[in-house]
């Protein structure tokens, strides 16, 4: 099958010669033909592409390795990212350009990382799975045609699910590889058919080159208003980013990934990559409506193979089922994946022990003391014994993608919150009345809906503020539409006394986990930690 666009500068030229079939930058249609005909996937009885990815249902953190040279050795943030040699590296090479050659075919996308044309970044993907070179055409910005022939990658990803590692020689831990070289600009992943770990080394790359120009990477979702208004929604999983930040009266920006430049908030992908699991009409009808559509790439997914029926609420394959589709899946994104500079920030957490205030507003030096915290909470275990929630502080909200010290991206968001007079929100949709455990009850996503578009609109900051005792941000004491009561946490407990006790435990969780943070920011940072009163 012909390819559409092959670029004069090839494999070849970059090292990698091969006798494969090379197929060159195939659209949708092409890509989902071949992943049927080679027993990739399956066709639901709506058109999506239904696969599997095997037992790597999820990243494999614990396999990814940059290569600890004289160029990364002190930009690298070595306290949470694991290194190899260059000399293991290059044998990783040697034996993926081996591998290259005992395949049948393989598929190449030339692709951006990155909406806003000076900030992006040329990425050549090879794959040798069809359904995986569709993955990355939906999930990055494809360039314009004519620009294809001339194509000149930045970087170049290689990703075999069927090669093997071996860390006796390579250097890394399984089976299972994903060696990110810098230096050399090439990422290589093997032993894993988790097609986002393409997308997350993309976003590795940005994180890592955009700081040194001054553009602040995100781990977030994004969203305009009627007005213009920009607003970026920073949160962990479970938190409600991508729940709260499709909104039908607001234009989606993006879901997962973007960059702040001194003239726009820009997307870094062109497609969207949403969770499945028990994903209902009612609850998100334009992400639903995408598991409908031919061009959509439904991950771990199961599906009758004799109706074609899928069923998103069976969770036999994976909990981390996912679907992947164009941003223009969904009817009010934006057409340039770009808007103006933010006027609003949000940082979302689901505060399981219901001590944290539904919204509170942050100074700049408080923004950064929670964005290097990454706060939420999860509901505890079913074990014996286990009678509170369990606390994750994920720094920068995105932790496992931050290849540099949080302290280069927390000062960078400082600065331009700072520079921009942006209004900074925590708000917590997570418990009030009581822990998760001990007679709370989740945030009304009411509450949530009017204090976050109070806060867009700009009527709450027109409210009086009271001053947290503990976490010292500023809590609204009225807000129109939204009962007095559950705006102060503490009078929503019946034991107030119970509240005081949790109140101090999460402090020095706080406390503790920045702990690691205090030598490497300002000392107006440090004093935005809270203190128990």
């Amino acid at each position: 099958m012909p390819s559409t666009i092959v670029p004069a500068h090839g494999l070849a030229d970059q090292g990698y010669a091969t006798p494969a079939a090379l197929h060159w930058n195939l659209g949708t249609g092409v890509l989902v033909e071949l992943a049927v005909q080679r027993g990739e996937g399956l066709l639901s009885e709506h058109g999506a592409l239904v696969v599997e990815t095997g037992k790597h249902t999820g990243r494999s953190a614990n396999d990814k390795f940059i290569v600890r040279d004289a160029h990364t050795d002190g930009t690298i943030w070595w306290d949470k990212n694991k290194s190899i040699t260059p000399e293991q590296f290059a044998a990783i090479k040697a034996d993926f350009a081996a591998a290259l050659k005992e395949r049948a075919d393989l598929f190449v996308q030339d692709l951006y990382g990155g909406s806003q044309p000076e900030h992006r970044v040329k990425v050549r993907v090879v794959t040798e799975k069809a359904w995986h070179s569709l993955f990355i055409r939906t999930l990055l910005v494809r360039p314009d045609p004519a620009d294809l022939a001339g194509f000149v990658p930045d970087y170049t990803i290689i990703d075999l699910p069927g090669f093997k590692a071996d860390p006796a020689r390579h250097g890394c831990r399984s089976e299972t590889v994903i060696a990110v070289d810098f230096t050399g600009r090439t990422i290589l992943i093997g032993g894993t058919a988790y097609a986002g770990e393409m997308k997350k080394s993309v976003f590795s790359i940005l994180n890592y080159l955009l700081p040194e120009t001054g553009v602040m990477p995100m781990h977030c979702s994004a969203n305009i208003g009627k007005d213009g208004d920009t607003a970026i929604f920073f949160g962990l999983s479970g938190t409600g980013k991508t729940t709260l930040s499709a909104d039908a009266s607001r234009t989606l920006i993006g879901d997962d990934e973007h960059g702040w430049s001194d003239t726009a908030v820009f997307n870094f992908e062109g497609g969207c990559y949403a969770k499945m699991i028990r994903l209902s009409a009612e609850a998100e009808p334009e992400i639903y409506a995408t598991t409908r559509r031919f061009g959509t790439v439904l991950e771990n997914v199961v599906i009758d193979p004799v109706t074609r029926k899928i069923d998103l609420d069976d969770n036999r394959l994976a909990e981390n089922s996912r679907g992947s589709y164009p941003i223009d899946f969904i009817p009010n994104a934006s057409a340039s994946n770009m808007g103006p500079v933010p006027r609003n920030i949000i940082m979302l957490t689901a505060d399981a022990f219901g001590i944290l205030p539904p919204i509170a507003r942050l100074t700049p030096d408080q923004a950064m003391y929670h964005f290097l915290s990454g706060y939420t909470a999860r509901v505890a275990g079913t074990e014996i014994g286990v009678t509170e929630p369990d606390a994750t502080f994920s720094t920068c909200f995105g932790a496992p993608f931050m290849p540099r010290h949080p302290s280069v991206y927390g000062n960078l968001l400082k600065a331009r919150i700072a520079s921009g007079g942006v209004d900074v929100w925590l708000v917590n949709t997570g418990w009030t009345g009581g822990s998760a455990t001990a007679g709370g009850h989740r945030m009304p996503i009411k509450v949530t809906r009017a204090l976050l578009n109070a806060a867009l609109d700009g009527s709450l900051k027109n409210a009086a503020f009271r001053t947290d005792a503990n976490f010292g941000f500023a809590v609204p004491v009225a807000v129109p539409g939204v009962e007095d009561r559950i705006l102060d946490p503490r009078e929503t407990w019946a034991d107030k006394a119970a509240y005081d006790a949790q109140a101090k435990k999460l402090v020095g969780m706080f406390i503790a986990n920045f702990a690691q943070f205090e030598a490497h920011v300002d000392a107006s940072v440090r004093d935005s930690a809270p203190k128990a009163a």
